[in-house]
């Protein structure tokens, strides 16, 4: 992969601002009934990692989603 890549990671239910810390340079768009974080990441490994705080967090994923 060459270059970032911007994406959107979608998770069931509404993340309150207390989430903002952990997901540091990502912007969380509420939507209803889930909140989108949405953001750059520079390469697999920190999209992995923000997939990761997600589920140790116990938090829904429902989509990721390249954004051209």
């Amino acid at each position: 992969m060459q270059g970032a890549m911007r994406y959107e990671i979608v998770v069931r239910g509404r993340l309150s601002s207390r989430f903002q810390s952990p997901f540091t340079g990502l912007e969380l768009e509420p939507r209803p009934g889930q909140t989108a974080l949405v953001g750059e990441f520079s390469d697999q490994s920190q999209l992995h990692g923000a997939l990761d705080r997600i589920r140790d967090f116990g938090i829904e994923l429902v989509s990721v989603n390249a954004i051209d």
